[in-house]
């Protein structure tokens, strides 16, 4: 597999997001690589999109957000769960893709439909925020064979309180797979 390079993720958000379905991503742990194939995403669009961390400016939280693209920015929410999100655009953006659903690939065990679930499934936490996602233990690649897909657009989930933000399409998912988080 190849791993994507700086300038996959250097590109427009909802260019990338949509981009992102159907690649792999992995996470090389104690020894095991886990692999899962993205199948659902949302993109965050920077300072000016409500929904987004960055909407805030920069924080010690959404510092990753305003670095080079292709980093991991890794969240805690709900005092229970990891998510994880990709830097995209160039630096000073603040712009990012969230990896809201994976279909297990490979060494995957548990429930992978929704945000926290994956980043549980997957043993992503906190320790790979700001992790630089052209590393050899976590990295997105392509997979060996490309499977054709078509892709449902939809407003992006738990995000009301970002106004018409709330309603805007920027929820990406593959049609029809069972390991999509909410239809």
């Amino acid at each position: 597999m190849k791993k994507l390079p700086r300038a996959f993720y250097n590109r427009d958000t909802i260019t990338v997001a949509k981009e992102l379905l159907g690649k792999y991503l992995i996470h090389l742990s104690q020894g095991v690589k886990k692999i899962g194939k993205i199948v659902e995403v949302e993109a965050y669009l920077g300072p000016h999109d409500l929904a987004s961390h960055s909407s805030k400016g920069m924080t010690n939280r959404t510092r990753v957000m305003f670095g080079p693209p292709g980093f991991a920015y890794v969240y805690f929410i709900y005092g229970m769960y990891y998510c994880v999100n990709v830097v995209t655009e160039e630096e000073g953006m603040g712009s990012a893709v969230l990896i809201r659903a994976i279909e297990p690939v490979k060494n995957i065990e548990g429930r992978t439909q929704g945000p926290g679930l994956l980043c549980k499934a997957l043993q992503i936490d906190k320790k790979l925020n700001g992790h630089d996602l052209l590393s050899d233990d976590f990295y997105i690649a392509d997979p060996l064979t490309n499977e054709p897909f078509s892709i449902v657009r939809k407003s992006r989930i738990g995000v009301a309180y970002a106004r018409h933000w709330a309603k805007r399409l920027l929820r990406f998912y593959i049609r029809g797979n069972a390991f999509v988080s909410k239809s």
